[in-house]
């Protein structure tokens, strides 16, 4: 109930919103309608397409989002909104898994701004993105989201929704990886349909029992018990036949072997098109231990950096304020997460690091979740360790390049 007063309220306050930059609310009314309604069927019949959707929403969400100024994250009030309870039935990782889910779908996800009395975000809250369609408004060229509900059609300014989406074109709407992967799914489905119907009509038979004379029904029927019982009883050891019975062993394939190629093909298909490595769908027969950290790289760098800015740059332009931004404030995942490698690789790496002057010692602890020491804000040279900020490096015991020799003697 909390919520519907809120929608009444955000479509009532037309006179102070008409004003706004965001565009006016004027005309608009509850949309009760045009939340989310998601239509899982796809997902719930497809192994594979579940598979991809659910590593790539799950990759994302377990990135640690933070609003950060300088390099160094600050605890904000839209921080600690997108970090805790996007909206009250929420966490931050659902509501980025939830988003990836939709975007993954359909191509698009939306979510609709709530404001309260202050005009500050509050919350955000799913459209379903089968009724919203992108439009440009004729006189302004500004972009507007044209939304079907069973009362009527609404248009809400882009400012108002965040929209992530997959590529596309021209209309600003992303092109859904399920429409790509149509052909794909509907021949795999049908394969494997064909095969359990193979399965179901096959003869399921094990042995075919062959007798000289012709016998009737009923004596045929009496021969086929006999032959049940004393199977079922000996069937491990020696079958006894009479003269003239012949035995013979139905060997069959319960499972044709070009359903497993054709599984094989799909995964591949949805991995090209979701732009994952073939191995994070089960498909290892292009992989080898030696290659898969350098996939895993590649699944970081091709895959997960791009969505990554994506989300970033359309928090920042419709979470923050353009006072914010000037300050330096901006959203940021930390992937570094997703990067590290094994304990000897991360330790070589870090190491080489301090001695370098590439890393404090607590910018190493923050990578690794542990917390802050004394002194440790400070960068090291290589050779005695000592501050990079110490005239007394280069000191006693350590000849200076270029600098002429003395003679300490009398005379």
């Amino acid at each position: 109930m909390k919520f519907i007063r809120w929608i009444k309220m955000f479509f009532s306050r037309s006179e102070k919103r008409s004003q706004s930059q965001y565009g006016s609310f004027a005309r608009w009314f509850e949309p009760y309608n045009i939340f989310t309604r998601m239509n899982n069927e796809t997902l719930a019949t497809n192994e594979t397409i579940f598979s991809a959707i659910n590593r790539l929403s799950n990759s994302l969400a377990s990135l640690p989002l933070k609003v950060y100024r300088n390099y160094q994250p600050v605890q904000t009030r839209i921080a600690d909104m997108m970090e805790n309870s996007p909206n009250p039935n929420m966490t931050g990782f659902d509501f980025i898994r939830t988003m990836e889910a939709f975007r993954d779908t359909y191509g698009n996800a939306y979510a609709l701004k709530q404001y309260d009395s202050h005009f500050q975000v509050v919350g955000l809250y799913f459209l379903d993105p089968s009724k919203v369609k992108p439009v440009i408004e004729k006189e302004s060229k500004e972009l507007y989201y044209e939304i079907h509900g069973d009362d009527g059609t609404y248009y809400i300014h882009n400012m108002d929704i965040v929209h992530v989406k997959h590529i596309h074109t021209i209309g600003y709407e992303g092109i859904s990886p399920l429409k790509v992967l149509k052909n794909s799914i509907d021949y795999d489905t049908q394969v494997k349909q064909f095969s359990l119907d193979q399965m179901e009509s096959g003869i399921k038979a094990s042995f075919a029992l062959k007798i000289a004379a012709s016998l009737s029904k009923e004596k045929k029927a009496e021969m086929l018990e006999m032959f049940k019982s004393f199977y079922s009883k000996n069937g491990s050891g020696v079958i006894l036949l009479d003269a003239g019975h012949d035995l013979k062993e139905l060997k069959q394939d319960i499972i044709d072997m070009k359903v497993f190629e054709v599984e094989r093909i799909t995964r591949s298909r949805v991995a090209t098109v979701y732009n994952l490595p073939p191995h994070m769908l089960g498909d290892f027969s292009d992989t080898n231990f030696s290659s898969m950290e350098q996939q895993a790289l590649e699944y970081v760098q091709n895959t997960i950096l791009p969505i990554v800015r994506m989300y970033e740059q359309e928090f920042n332009k419709k979470l923050l304020t353009p006072q914010e931004r000037r300050q330096g404030l901006t959203f940021k995942f930390n992937i570094n997460g997703l990067l590290r490698g094994d304990i000897k690789t991360r330790g070589d790496f870090y190491f080489k690091g301090i001695r370098s002057g590439w890393f404090t010692p607590n910018e190493v602890r923050a990578y690794e979740e542990l917390p802050p020491v004394e002194g440790g804000d400070k960068l090291y040279m290589s050779r005695d360790l000592s501050p990079i900020d110490d005239p007394t490096r280069n000191g006693k015991g350590v000849n200076k390049k270029n600098e002429p020799k003395t003679d300490n003697a009398d005379g």
